[in-house]
């Protein structure tokens, strides 16, 4: 079988890689992109409940984790919200505004795949699924690349695998493998955006609450997250626990602020002077779920009427409601995980043009790298700015 010669070979048919992929072609390169999967943009296909998260329009540096904080800055301002949104737009893809600036199709994330592929078709970027790559070997001029359809030859490889998170979707470490081969370090890696799981008295006491969810501001690490949260069979999850879960590590405490945007010890005091035979669980039951309210007076709380609430105890009732002390005792893992955390060192790699500093013609881009957006479209809108700067530059 004749060797396949490209400008452009692309491991990977996910966010980053398809945006790599058209933007490339569009610069009249030779493009071939390559996956192992069935089908393009599996993530892209599942993100938002089907509907896809596919940006934030209040992206900035400030929301993403990396060891060099600095890194994204250059490709985020070269490739905007804004950018990725007027190609929405051109492909008259309704969509609308969720909350906190995260945009969402109204129909379905398959119209966002079905844009990324009918960009790079008609920039002349061509797609091959089912395509596992058997060895990368660099020559002189250029890489060549044996797979299950054949041998490839390009004078620039960008690596666009993803991370480890959701396996059962094809997540694999083969990009983190293809950065140590070509020399490159890696950051250790660990599931983020992530249920957190609790054990012991937390776990027995809570568990039976599944599918309890309240307004919560969770905290750890000096990080603050205020939206809801979920319980579950094994712990908690939700928005604020996703994303605190990326600051929280094993060992670390984690509160949680049960009454966020007031004062615990005010409202507790003026329920005593308003209320005061009303029992305890009575007045929580209206500004939490009674469940939880019962709960809560059950095993932390006085559970009398709040009369009998003398002031020490109402201190110590306001300290609990307003710094919960959640104790966990890990995480749902890579199998939940939305994102991976760590990856290739970016202190190896170009922030412009997104080329290895140690192996000319390689470039890493999307989440392979070190660096992991908030919840809500961010990594998504680093998936776009990475693979605009990547196919920019090849």
């Amino acid at each position: 079988m004749a060797t396949i010669r490209c400008d452009v070979l692309v491991i990977g048919a996910g966010a980053a890689g398809l945006m790599c992929a058209l933007t490339a072609g569009q610069r009249g390169r030779v493009v071939q992109v390559i996956d192992h999967a069935n089908k393009v943009g599996k993530k892209i296909l599942m993100s938002g409940g089907g509907r896809c998260n596919f940006t934030n329009t209040g992206t900035t540096p400030a929301n993403f984790l990396s060891a060099n904080p600095h890194f994204c800055k250059s490709a985020l301002a070269r490739y905007s919200p804004a950018d990725f949104i007027e190609m929405v737009e051109r492909h008259r893809i309704a969509y609308h505004e969720k909350e906190l600036g995260q945009l969402f199709c109204d129909v379905s994330s398959k119209q966002i795949v079905k844009m990324l592929v009918d960009e790079c078709q008609a920039a002349g970027a061509q797609i091959r699924t089912d395509c596992a790559v058997q060895r990368i070997e660099r020559g002189s001029d250029g890489f060549h690349v044996d797979t299950a359809q054949g041998a490839f030859f390009a004078a620039s490889l960008v690596v666009a695998t993803g991370g480890l998170s959701i396996p059962s979707l094809g997540a694999s470490g083969f990009g983190h493998d293809i950065a140590r081969q070509f020399g490159h370090d890696l950051l250790p890696t660990r599931a983020g955006l992530v249920p957190l799981t609790l054990s012991g008295t937390h776990q027995q006491r809570l568990a039976d609450l599944s599918g309890v969810a309240l307004p919560v501001e969770a905290r750890s690490n000096g990080m603050a997250f205020r939206n809801s949260m979920l319980l579950t069979h094994r712990g908690v999850s939700g928005p604020a626990i996703l994303q605190v879960s990326s600051f929280w590590q094993p060992g670390d405490a984690l509160e949680l602020d049960l009454l966020p945007g007031q004062d615990a010890g005010d409202w507790l005091r003026r329920m005593k002077r308003d209320r005061p035979s009303a029992e305890l669980r009575t007045v929580l039951a209206e500004v939490l779920p009674k469940r939880l309210a019962q709960r809560l007076c059950e095993h932390w709380l006085p559970d009398r009427p709040v009369k009998q609430i003398d002031e020490p105890q109402l201190r110590q009732a306001a300290q609990l409601l307003g710094a919960f002390p959640l104790v966990v005792s890990g995480t749902e893992g890579y199998r939940t995980a939305e994102v991976t955390l760590g990856g290739v060192d970016t202190a190896q790699v170009s922030s412009s043009t997104f080329e290895s500093r140690r192996v000319p013609g390689l470039h890493f881009i999307g989440e392979v790298l070190d660096v992991s957006g908030w919840l809500g479209g961010y990594n998504f809108q680093w998936a776009w700015a990475s693979g605009h700067a990547a196919g920019s530059a090849v």
